[in-house]
Formats: C-alpha cells, sequence, structure tokens
C-alpha cells in the first residue's frame, strides 16, 4: 500500500473525502492524489499525521498504527483535551492518558 492508499484508508475512516483533507490542511486541490505518483514535502505528510493522529513512519508503511483500538474521535478528543487550570494537556500528559486507555482495554478484553 502506497502513500496516497494509506491516506485514502484514513480518509474513508474518518468519513472524508481527499478533497474535504486537503481544504482542512490548506492545501491546494489534487495535492494529494499526486501523492501516487511524487514524493511530497515531509511538511506536508507531517500534517496529514498529525491530523489522523498517527505517525509519519504508519503513512509511509514503516510501521503500523499505535493505538488502533481507538478511535479518531477519542483522539481528537484527547488531543483537546484541558487539565486542571484549564491549559491544554501537553504530549506527555497526552500518551499517558492513551497508554492508561489502552492498559483499560487490554484488561478488559482478557
Amino acid at each position: 500500500m502506497n502513500l496516497y492508499e494509506r491516506i485514502q484508508e484514513l480518509a474513508k475512516s474518518k468519513n472524508i473525502s481527499i478533497r474535504q483533507l486537503e481544504e482542512k490542511l490548506g492545501l491546494a486541490n489534487a495535492t494529494i492524489r499526486r501523492w501516487g505518483i511524487q514524493n511530497p514535502g515531509i511538511d506536508k505528510v507531517q500534517a496529514v499525521a498529525k491530523f489522523f493522529h498517527v505517525s509519519v513512519d504508519y503513512l509511509l508503511g514503516n510501521e503500523e498504527i499505535e493505538h488502533p483500538q481507538f478511535s479518531p474521535e477519542l483522539l481528537d478528543a484527547i488531543d483537546n483535551a484541558e487539565g486542571f487550570s484549564g491549559q491544554p494537556l501537553d504530549d506527555h500528559d497526552k500518551e499517558i492518558i492513551k497508554g492508561l486507555l489502552a492498559a483499560y482495554i487490554a484488561g478488559k478484553n482478557k
């Protein structure tokens, strides 16, 4: 599966079209479609990875999704969560929450 096909799969899972994704990321029309035949800039790939909460390595086919049991909506909620002070959570705290949820889910599935 190439980069474009992985992005198509992720977009489908989030019920958005490639064009809608391009609009959300501020990319020109058909930018992502061209990635099936030409290499994009790393900044654009990073933006797509961040949007879908996956790593660049996942998009490039070098690894699997770290938290496949988490829906995109749950990951969005974690990314937009605030701490007790009303400030956004930092990346370390977000990873702790993901780890706790993964352990909880794994425990329930035993």
